[in-house]
């Protein structure tokens, strides 16, 4: 029996059975501590989700983000969020005394910097030997990275945060000379940005262990590009299209689409292929495994470019004036399964795709995604809708990008809206329940529906906008706002269309 007749047998070990998630980002959870972080809220929502017969937790990309918040532009691809600790759990691990969740400032990001920096002062003066050795196997493990971002942010704060092409450049250049004498003058600052780090994956993993535990997988989501203003870009400025100036020739971004008739215009840096290539990818073998430790599966954003990229020239003020350039994606996902083994990935496939994507994602048996919302504007020949979906996906309502199912059906016009109505056979209850319903039916063997949607909630409560830029990444949820009933509803809809139970064991965690 093949995978499509249902024996799943090429289809990822992950996707052998029909399993339900919800896509949450970290700082969408409750608490006193300004955003969501990794504390008590935390562990609840796992708890809630398996109480719903939920078997995995999306989330978005995991990075230290720019000012505007957006975790598709971070300050490096293997960093971890400090607004993510929980200064709660420190006070708990003995680092804190129980005045930082009383401080009057709690939740400004003042608070946190505050708190964070006499976590690291107590841990210097006091912490066990236990803990001490800790922090060294950690520096050590993660060195290839770590060193370098420490420095990074050291120097960017150092410059008032300017990004490193505006840095003296002695430094811009990294200058060996220049990089000694920086990391000690400001060896205090490094160290306590690696104790952040330190203390951001010992509260990931601590997460991870118990969601994976209770049967959930964590599943991350890794941007293709990366910010020009990254550690990374400056620690390997080989790897990127840049002039001697660490400027972008051309720049990333897709053409005209469902949302924005310009396109949208990134900005990031495109990648140096051919040196990458010469070098055996190995930049990317480190992001992938860095990655998959961190997560039981990653959706790779923008899947679309590795087949071929829109490439943008730098100074451009839309993307209309880009053009379609071959990517080596092929040798790349070769290289990546013959060093990783198997890839639990998922491709982000939505936008302007052609059958030499769908054959490079095939091939290297990655499933696709499936949008509900993107269902419902054209004929019955529509890929999106659920008799035309596929094993190998992941179907969503709506995601990060798109506005909540409440919202988008509200925007729809009366004939649309009748449209969708007659597809879902005329249902008595109301939006969004069915198209969670529909999602939770499809063939796909992985459905996951934003918590908006779960929480029928409208488009006041949208996460991003694309091709904005203000208001975006701030939303969180309300316990006081999830029926008590809800659990039991999704429950009942997972058992329904055989997406429950079944015993999990985790293997991928590295």
């Amino acid at each position: 029996m093949n995978a499509e007749a249902g024996g799943g047998e090429t289809l990822a070990p992950w996707m052998r059975r029909r399993r339900a998630g919800v896509l949450l980002h970290p700082t969408s959870l409750p608490g006193p501590e300004g955003n969501g972080v990794l504390g008590p809220d935390a562990y609840r929502f796992v708890d809630w989700l398996a109480q719903g017969g939920a078997s995995v937790w999306q989330t978005l990309p995991h990075g230290p983000t720019h000012a505007d918040r957006s975790p598709y532009q971070c300050l490096s691809v293997y960093a971890g969020n400090p607004f993510w600790i929980s200064i709660g759990q420190l006070a708990a691990w003995g680092w804190l005394g129980e005045e930082a969740m009383e401080d009057p400032q709690r939740g400004s990001a003042a608070w946190r910097e505050r708190w964070l920096q006499r976590a690291w002062s107590a841990f210097a003066a006091g912490a066990a030997a236990e803990d001490r050795a800790a922090l060294d196997a950690f520096r050590e493990e993660q060195r290839d990275w770590l060193d370098d971002y420490a420095l990074y942010q050291a120097l960017r704060e150092e410059n008032e945060h300017r990004a490193w092409t505006e840095w003296p450049v002695a430094l811009r250049d990294r200058q060996p000379a220049a990089l000694a004498q920086a990391r000690e003058r400001l060896r205090g600052e490094v160290e306590r940005i690696v104790f952040q780090q330190f203390v951001f994956f010992r509260q990931w993993e601590g997460l991870k262990r118990y969601a994976n535990e209770r049967g959930i997988l964590l599943f991350g989501d890794m941007p293709i590009y990366v910010a020009l203003d990254s550690a990374d870009v400056w620690a390997h400025r080989d790897q990127f299209d840049l002039d001697r100036q660490g400027r972008p020739r051309t720049v990333a971004g897709v053409p005209p689409d469902y949302f924005s008739e310009t396109g949208q215009l990134w900005g990031n840096p495109h990648y140096n292929w051919e040196h990458m290539a010469a070098d055996g990818f190995r930049w990317w073998h480190s992001r992938l495994r860095a990655g998959l430790r961190l997560f039981d599966i990653l959706r790779i954003d923008h899947f679309r470019g590795f087949e071929a990229y829109w490439s943008i020239p730098a100074g451009a003020r839309t993307a209309q004036a880009g053009r379609w350039v071959e990517a080596p994606g092929r040798a790349l996902f070769q290289s990546l399964r013959q060093a990783l083994g198997g890839l639990a990935l998922v491709a982000e496939d939505l936008g302007v795709i052609t059958p030499g994507v769908t054959a490079l994602r095939r091939e290297f048996g990655l499933p696709g995604m499936k949008i509900l919302q993107f269902a419902f504007d054209s004929d019955a020949a529509n890929p999106y809708l659920p008799h035309n979906h596929e094993p190998d996906s992941v179907v969503y309502t709506g995601t990060h990008d798109n506005n909540t199912t409440v919202g988008w059906f509200q925007e729809r016009s009366a004939e649309r809206q009748a449209r969708v109505l007659d597809y879902l056979g005329r249902p008595a209850e109301p939006m969004p329940w069915p198209l969670i319903r529909a999602a939770l039916a499809s063939v796909a063997r992985l459905a996951v529906i934003p918590m908006q949607d779960l929480l029928a909630l409208d488009a006041s409560h949208r996460m991003n906008a694309p091709s904005t830029t203000e208001g975006n990444w701030r939303w969180r949820f309300d316990w006081d706002r999830v029926p008590a009933e809800l659990p039991g509803r999704l429950g009942g809809l997972v058992e329904l269309y055989g997406r429950g139970s079944g015993k999990w064991q985790v293997t991928s965690s590295k």
